[in-house]
């Protein structure tokens, strides 16, 4: 762990303390840490700040919330860097420590797997690319948690037609098609009423969002099944990936949903029960 990169809560003034003391303690320990140059300059850590590639680090450590986590997801575009979350908000699935055990995980990831009884929790990604009704190809982006394919315009449903490997499956009416990992299980797909998948699984899940069809459950497919999700008709839909919105498709454009070759990975200290954090969340009791 010689070089460290903190990706802060951009909202936070704690979470840019934490920062500061953190990275302190780290460069007194003999390590490089830094911050990338848009978030130091948030908050004027110009002392901090550091362009170089978040995958030039040995780990990456998030100060806030899953959005973070998520940010810091994106900004690592794939590369095969652990990231550890600690929490500085509200319950989260994706972080793994409080603030206080910050210091004392740092000092576990020092001594290594073996002695700091820590371990990798490797989670499945998508990778997300858009061709145009032109037939110009974006992305790929790649998602944690989901793709979402949804209505522009409040008022309107779009229709959407999904195909999984390349065959018609069916076409909805609806404000917007959801495409998400066993990860995502537990975000936009559990509001909309889709199912709550173990991380520990790889799967593609497609849910509905609000749609205007007697057939509104949600599919879990093999990972190995390609979906693609085609805008019909006098539409216009945004696509969001892991909440930023990257793109907006007309008529006749297509999002293509596969499992990524690159995998998340999320130190973690015992056993991650994430069921746990779900009984948490939701307040549920053991009877």
């Amino acid at each position: 762990m010689s070089s460290v990169v903190i990706v802060a809560h951009r909202g936070r003034a704690d979470a840019w303390a934490l920062a500061t003391s953190t990275a302190a303690w780290l460069r007194e320990r003999g390590h490089t840490a830094w911050i990338p140059p848009d978030d130091a300059a948030q908050f004027g850590l110009h002392d901090l700040a550091d362009d170089a590639p978040l995958s030039d680090s040995d780990l990456v450590l998030c100060l806030g919330g899953d959005g973070t986590m998520l940010r810091a997801v994106n900004l690592l575009d794939g590369a095969a860097v652990p990231l550890l979350g600690v929490n500085l908000g509200r319950l989260g699935y994706l972080t793994e420590i409080e603030v206080e055990q910050v210091i004392d995980s740092l000092e576990r990831i020092e001594a290594g797997p073996d002695l700091g009884r820590w371990q990798l929790d490797e989670r499945m990604m998508l990778d997300v690319v858009v061709t145009a009704a032109g037939g110009a190809e974006q992305g790929p982006w790649r998602a944690l948690n989901e793709a979402v394919v949804e209505k522009r315009d409040s008022g309107h449903t779009v229709n959407l037609m999904v195909r999984i490997d390349g065959e018609p499956f069916t076409s909805y009416a609806t404000d917007g098609l959801i495409v998400s990992t066993p990860t995502g299980s537990t975000a936009y797909s559990l509001s909309a009423r889709g199912p709550i998948v173990s991380p520990k699984h790889r799967a593609v899940l497609i849910t509905p969002v609000a749609p205007h069809t007697l057939f509104d459950r949600s599919l879990v497919l093999d990972p190995t099944e390609t979906v693609e999700i085609e805008v019909l008709g006098d539409c216009y839909a945004a696509v969001v990936v892991d909440g930023r919105s990257v793109c907006n498709l007309t008529s006749g454009g297509k999002i293509r949903c596969v499992p990524s070759a690159a995998t998340a990975r999320f130190v973690r200290f015992g056993a991650h029960h994430y069921h746990q954090v779900l009984k948490a969340k939701f307040g549920l009791t053991d009877r």
